[in-house]
């Protein structure tokens, strides 16, 4: 599928030049697969885990941690990947960069991955038990739809400059950089090289903070891409707030506009808004019948966002495709859409059909 050039972002090669971008997005983050079960608080605060953050564990501590849980799902999962489900299942065209191991978990990212139309193809990593293991995410989900999460990052944290796909890089409309993973050094000299290949081949670059706590182990770092490197940001109320160091989200969101990158901005059932050098937009959230888990809910929004501005749409009609997106990963368990995202969007009149 050939699509317009992201124009407000960044100068991109013209039609007129026969340029043909080959994805819409490449992604870059670690590769998981979540295991879901229902939790309360007592059982969190028991665990040690504070609620609704994502706190990384080495493999003992994620094992005694499943120890304690009651009936799980397995799917496959990962922030910026199931961005990349989000925007293949909108009909985009989508990569995804990430580490696996050979073992089982890792074969049923792959499959599921790929079955969903997202390009996949990573440098292969014999598995070795409770050594080398495809990643994981324990994520516990309480009554209110909260999620809390322990993450084993296994063989994903080991993603370098030789998972890095050139082919992919050189030819999609934007790369986009998923937070968790900066907290690695050698994923971080990676995703330094696909930002300087994203520049040498007019690519815009997109950041996504992920966490509060990759905000302020990082912040220093975020501010100087944000200075230098960045198009497009995502990040929700508070790691807007604590990136900017501001009391009150709108004084964040003011100081995003000062720094003229476009922002993506989500506050839960308030919606998001979009930030301009020109000023913000606030945006409603879609409607949805019950609020059920809000894992993903970021990482779905992120995705309508980024296949709108790749398919022609403005900002803000971008934001209202990546509500719609969040509205259905909030409606049931589990990180990958269930219902049809382009029906939805096609019925919410911003997708012809």
């Amino acid at each position: 599928m050939e699509t317009q050039p992201v124009e407000f972002l960044t100068q991109r090669p013209s039609p007129e030049d026969d340029f043909t971008f080959g994805f819409d997005v490449v992604a870059i983050g670690n590769a998981l697969v979540d295991v879901l079960t229902s939790s309360t608080d007592e059982h969190l605060t028991s665990l040690g885990l504070v609620k609704g953050t994502m706190a990384l564990v080495d493999s003992t501590q994620s094992r005694a941690i499943y120890e304690t849980l009651g009936a799980t799902m397995e799917a496959s999962g990962g922030s910026a990947a199931n961005t990349m489900a989000g925007v293949a299942a909108l009909g985009g065209q989508a990569a995804f960069l990430g580490r696996v191991a050979d073992d089982a978990l890792g074969t049923a990212f792959s499959h599921d991955i790929r079955s969903i139309g997202v390009a996949f193809e990573p440098k292969p990593v014999t598995g070795i038990s409770g050594e080398k293991v495809t990643g994981h995410c324990l994520v516990l989900v309480t009554e209110d739809a909260e999620r809390t999460m322990a993450t084993h990052l296994g063989v994903a944290s080991e993603f370098a400059l030789d998972d890095l796909h050139d082919e992919h890089l050189s030819t999609t409309q934007i790369v986009y950089l998923e937070g968790y993973l900066w907290d690695q050094p050698a994923a971080k000299a990676a995703m330094r090289e696909a930002i300087d290949r994203a520049h040498a081949a007019d690519a815009s670059v997109a950041l996504t903070l992920s966490d509060p706590f990759c905000v302020e182990a990082h912040r220093s770092e975020f501010l100087e891409l944000l200075s230098n490197d960045l198009d497009l940001l995502f990040a929700n109320e508070e790691e807007i707030k604590l990136l900017f160091k501001a009391g009150t989200f709108d004084e964040a969101a003011s100081q995003l506009a000062e720094a003229g990158v476009l922002g993506a901005l989500t506050r839960g059932a308030q919606g998001s808004v979009v930030v301009t050098p020109a000023g913000t937009i606030n945006v409603p959230a879609a409607a949805v019948d019950r609020v059920v888990d809000t894992t993903g809910a970021g990482d779905l929004f992120a995705a309508g966002f980024l296949y709108g501005i790749t398919h022609g749409m403005d900002p803000e009609r971008a934001a209202r495709l990546g509500g719609v997106c969040a509205a259905e990963i909030i409606s049931h368990v589990g990180a990958r859409p269930q219902a049809d995202l382009r029906r939805l969007a096609i019925d919410a009149g911003l997708l012809d059909s």
